[in-house]
């Protein structure tokens, strides 16, 4: 179990030293955008599934906030976007 939630911390770290390392490039276009929120999807997803200890809890209650994520990540990613439609 602890071992588990530590695998989990250390993906989270990883993914996070991932966005920052994308986010320093100049070249912010829509792949860097998409990866970066994609990456925050995963991150969240882990926290939600892992530290918040709703993988095992019936599936409304997984749903709620995973789907919550993908609104406000899509209304992020579409508010980026804008300007180049």
């Amino acid at each position: 179990m602890k071992n588990r939630i530590k695998l989990v911390y250390l993906t989270l770290i990883f993914l996070t030293i991932i966005s920052y390392i994308l986010g320093l490039f100049d070249l912010m276009n829509y792949t860097f955008v998409s990866i970066v929120l994609v990456l925050t999807f995963i991150k969240g997803k882990l926290i939600i599934d892992h530290f918040m200890e709703l993988k095992t809890c019936a599936k409304p209650y997984v749903l709620i906030p995973t789907i919550w994520l993908a609104i406000v990540l899509i209304l992020i990613g579409f508010a980026y976007y804008i300007p180049y439609l």
